[in-house]
């Protein structure tokens, strides 16, 4: 079947409206009220001198690869810094590029790469960082210490830990995504089958939901649909996708979508969703409009397509294969397999870069 083709980057974004009322304090206000997403389709000025890469950390290499997005090939390789490199994740401000790198003991470090030319800075000390956000008014990097069973809320320049917030009840806290207003997050368990919402500014435990899979299921990833209205969680043992109400934080439903669900990427048009079947090497595509499945897309001699992003003209799907040692790129307009490049062992929480947007919430690039 024919999906339709994303919209370009360089769609010019709407006039700002006036904001919301219950907007969390310094966010910036959404460019649509029916789209949270709106702004993530032009690149900002900011980013206009930082080169195209692919960057991909290897968690079990302990490395990370770095790709030429044009020709396809690993141009440089460096050391994490770290045992297990995660997640790389934009800055709030999009002017850095951090590896999370993972210690199963509780340690760790974040490693600063330089966008404007590709190469890494010094690792330097941050507790337990399996993934990174920002809280959408950019005032705190909120680092998911999944072994501490904590989120941590770091000051982004000094890296002074400011506030923990312990989460006792959620084990394996791994991603999260925030509603339209900013004000509150939730949070995926991983190791319990549940989900965790919290008061962002308050640094406050709201509710847990259980999901319908019980302590068996293992949700993943997190998004915000475009109108605010629904949260979708990814769910590797539940081989789909949980949705729950954002204003009343309800569990509403159950879609199947492929074995391993495990990470979830709105188009730049905002009309569809990506979702990633880790165990059967496939891709769905979850059309908002159509509520359901519209196709799905197996890569060619099989995968393990994990996390990634969208390239900025939102043509190209970029995700690594985590048990296979490898980065597709595919074309997400005629559905090809663009590229099948070969890397380091364990690569995970890729991230392509520049991404369109005005600022960043972190994990591999959820831009707003």
């Amino acid at each position: 079947m024919t999906v339709p083709a994303p919209v370009p980057a360089t769609v010019a974004a709407a006039e700002e409206p006036p904001p919301l009322p219950n907007l969390l304090p310094g966010m910036p206000a959404p460019l649509s009220p029916t789209d949270v997403y709106a702004a993530n389709r032009e690149l900002s000025p900011s980013v206009a001198d930082h080169l195209p890469r692919v960057y991909v950390p290897n968690s079990r290499s302990h490395s990370v690869s770095v790709i030429d997005p044009a020709t396809f090939a690993v141009i440089d390789t460096f050391p994490a810094g770290g045992v297990e490199p995660q997640h790389v994740v934009p800055s709030y401000d999009m002017q850095t590029l951090y590896v999370t790198n993972d210690l199963p003991i509780g340690g760790g470090s974040l490693l600063p790469i330089d966008p404007r030319t590709g190469k890494p800075g010094e690792p330097f000390p941050v507790r337990d960082p399996y993934n990174m956000y920002y809280t959408p008014d950019g005032r705190f990097a909120l680092v998911v210490a999944e072994a501490d069973r904590s989120l941590d809320f770091y000051d982004p320049v000094s890296w002074e830990k400011m506030y923990s917030m312990a989460v006792p009840d959620c084990a394996g806290v791994d991603h999260m995504d925030f509603t339209a207003d900013g004000r509150f997050a939730l949070a995926s368990c991983e190791f319990m089958g549940r989900m965790l919402v919290f008061d962002v500014a308050q640094r406050t435990v709201v509710k847990l939901i259980d999901l319908p899979g019980g302590r068996s299921g293992m949700p993943q990833d997190v998004k915000l649909a475009p109108d605010g209205h629904t949260f979708y969680i990814a769910d590797m043992m539940a081989d789909g996708i949980y949705t729950v109400d954002a204003s009343s934080f309800e569990y509403t439903g159950f879609v199947p979508t492929g074995k391993g669900t495990h990470g979830l990427y709105v188009t730049r048009d905002s009309k569809q969703m990506l979702i990633t079947n880790r165990d059967e090497g496939s891709i769905s595509v979850w059309d908002f409009a159509a509520n359901s499945i519209v196709y799905t897309w197996r890569i060619p001699g099989g995968g393990s397509p994990d996390m990634g992003n969208l390239s900025a003209d939102g043509r190209v799907f970029w995700v690594s294969g985590r048990h296979h040692g490898e980065v597709y790129a595919i074309d997400i307009v005629n559905w090809n397999l663009l590229a099948r490049i070969p890397i380091g062992g364990g690569p995970h929480g890729l991230t392509i870069w520049p991404q369109p947007g005005r600022y960043s919430t972190g994990h591999t690039g959820v831009m707003r």
